[in-house]
């Protein structure tokens, strides 16, 4: 592929690295295409970290050498040695992790925060069950939660419980043989769920509790897709750098491997988040 040109208000990017988002199997099956539309030829990638190396038109604000992190949208992505983005949805890398690791916070990073705080109001005292907490997203979503002030009772099968643990769940829910427990203010799904899953989830809220999901929608609930927002990842990269946000990369690999990646992750065997790197 030719190496591409920033237009007006982008800049050029050289990719440190991309993360995988499950997200993009749908997408690459063509599943989203009413929520999340792209036009072909697509190169997948959303997460993007890396240096800006060339500034587009009327680009003002950065400058050719800025270590940069954030989300690309439409097709134009970051599964590449060289990405272009706009300029306003890019924000300062953070300072105190390696640059390659940063492409694991935009996607799972806003969701999470906007999950949280946002659609659950996630405040000091409520007792919250993340259901998918070893996921990319769960993750984030179990640390946020605990800085509210937030009890959380996290869902992780054998294979993510110690990651979950780590990132501060007071009670860990092994999924695969233990029963979700009830009486919660608060659920969190972040997984796929057939109808009569979803409907037990909500059954385990106490009467006015909330329930929100990123995937299935649940009976009563809240659903959404995160937006883009620039301000927001700017705040998540601060709690990076204070040390009050750990991004936990769970693999690392070349570019070369995303297709095996993919598939992994259609047989359900990924956990956590998973860079690529050119």
């Amino acid at each position: 592929m030719p190496l591409p040109s920033p237009g007006p208000g982008e800049v050029l990017i050289r990719v440190a690295a991309t993360s995988f988002n499950p997200s993009e199997v749908g997408v690459r099956l063509g599943l989203l295409q009413d929520v999340l539309p792209v036009t072909l030829p697509c190169t997948l990638g959303v997460d993007v970290s890396g240096t800006i190396v060339s500034l587009g038109p009327g680009v003002t604000g950065r400058a050719v050498g800025d270590r940069v992190v954030g989300r690309l949208d439409g097709g134009s992505g970051a599964t590449a040695e060289y990405a272009t983005a706009p300029v306003d949805v890019l924000v300062a890398a953070p300072r105190t992790i390696p640059l390659a690791d940063a492409a694991a916070l935009p996607v799972a990073g806003l969701t999470a925060w906007q999950a949280v705080f946002e659609h659950a109001e996630v405040t000091e005292g409520r007792r919250v069950l993340v259901n998918g907490a070893g996921g990319g997203v769960g993750g984030f979503a179990v640390q946020l939660a605990k800085r509210a002030g937030a009890t959380v009772i996290a869902t992780a099968g054998p294979r993510s419980a110690a990651a979950v643990r780590a990132s501060g769940a007071d009670q860990i829910v092994d999924y695969t043989a233990e029963p979700l427990p009830g009486g919660v203010d608060i659920v969190l799904n972040l997984v796929p769920l057939a109808a009569d899953a979803a409907a037990g989830l909500v059954s385990l809220l106490r009467p006015g509790g909330t329930a929100v999901s990123v995937t299935t929608p649940l009976p009563g609930g809240a659903h959404f897709v995160a937006s883009n927002d620039p301000s927001q990842l700017a705040r998540l990269v601060s709690l990076v750098d204070a040390g009050d946000l750990t991004v936990d990369i769970a693999e690392s690999h070349p570019l070369t491997e995303l297709a095996s990646i993919h598939r992994r992750s259609e047989n359900g065997q990924t956990r956590g988040k998973i860079t690529l790197t050119p």
